[in-house]
């Protein structure tokens, strides 16, 4: 008998604090690229995985085909009861915009783009500042002083990443030159890796040995182009380093899985805040990544170099540019 109410006081405990796993229904929409895109999207899924396995919260999720398809699967799940929904990627914002303000009781989140609705997470990091640190690392590990970085779709966002490493690259070696490529203007620009491996080949070919790349599922095709010339890549917002041990110098971590993380988890211990959450390197939200695969590529010189610049990018003494805010670059 005691047992028993013990255990009844407990779930009152629980559900009164708001952390009952039967309280909340997650589910994540993936933008095109799908959720093993070795990258972005990959990053939020093992965000939401990583909560599942912790605390024992099942999630549901969906991997789009087309355009069309935003706006019916978060209609889908609001209309299941599906709370927080976090959808991936600045192009859900136009879906999010009508769906979020139909289900004003259904929270959401979105990642990379602002939607101003009181029952939406905005979530924003500062890529300059983590392009910025890998730009230094390129730059003092490159022997031609030429490097490369390979874009996605030609947006803003993709301008952010490629001005920051830019900076990063002047900043250690202001005699270098940075070739800039994006691969295309539409979603397809994302899953495109033959294309990517085409415009890595043609950086290379013009003297580029370290390449970094903020192209989603295209750049699998600029790493293994470096790897097959026997160059670096760079990668981004998952680690990538274990794409080609040995010729993936680092990448810039763009921490969506935490993020994703934290939106389920605040949705679950009543949190929960609606808003603009933006993650740089003082909140954990940007980062290169240093580990078994790449660890005697990064000398002791180039790591102190980049710890120092993070730390001055921390203390507000170093400003990297904002390419979102100032379209005018100025590395």
């Amino acid at each position: 008998m005691l047992k028993v109410i013990a255990g009844l006081l407990a779930a009152t405990v629980l559900s009164a604090s708001g952390v009952s796993a039967a309280e909340i229904k997650p589910a994540v929409i993936y933008d095109l690229g799908g959720k093993f895109d070795k990258s972005f999207n990959e990053a939020a899924h093992v965000g939401a995985e990583k909560y599942k396995t912790e605390k024992g919260v099942e999630y549901r999720d969906f991997e789009l085909q087309n355009d069309a398809q935003r706006e019916q699967a978060m209609r889908r799940f609001a209309r299941d009861g599906s709370s927080p929904i976090i959808v991936i990627g600045f192009s859900q914002e136009a879906a999010l915009k009508k769906v979020a303000a139909e289900f004003p009781d259904t929270k959401f989140a979105i990642v990379d783009s602002v939607v101003d609705l009181p029952n939406v997470r905005s979530i924003l990091f500062k890529e300059e500042e983590g392009s910025y640190l890998v730009g230094i690392l390129a730059a003092m590990k490159s022997q031609t002083g030429k490097l490369g970085f390979v874009g996605g779709m030609d947006i803003p966002l993709i301008r952010k990443f490629a001005c920051g490493y830019k900076g990063g690259v002047k900043a250690a070696k202001p005699d270098a030159t940075v070739a800039e490529n994006m691969t295309g203007t539409t979603g397809a620009a994302w899953n495109d890796p033959v294309r990517g491996g085409e415009l890595a080949k043609a950086q290379i070919d013009g003297g580029a040995d370290v390449i970094f790349h903020a192209a989603g599922g295209t750049g699998i095709g600029v790493l293994q182009a470096a790897a097959d010339a026997g160059k670096f890549g760079i990668g981004v917002d998952s680690n990538q380093n274990a794409l080609h041990p040995g010729h993936v110098l680092t990448s810039m971590v763009k921490r969506v899985d935490n993020a994703v993380y934290k939106a389920i988890d605040d949705a679950a211990t009543d949190k929960w805040t609606s808003g603009v959450n933006i993650l740089g390197l003082k909140e954990d939200g940007v980062a290169y990544a240093l580990d078994d695969n790449n660890a005697s590529l990064i000398t002791d010189e180039m790591k102190a170099a980049a710890e120092k610049a993070k730390a001055d990018i921390i203390a507000g003494t170093v400003k990297v540019h904002d390419f979102s805010t100032d379209s005018t670059c100025p590395y």
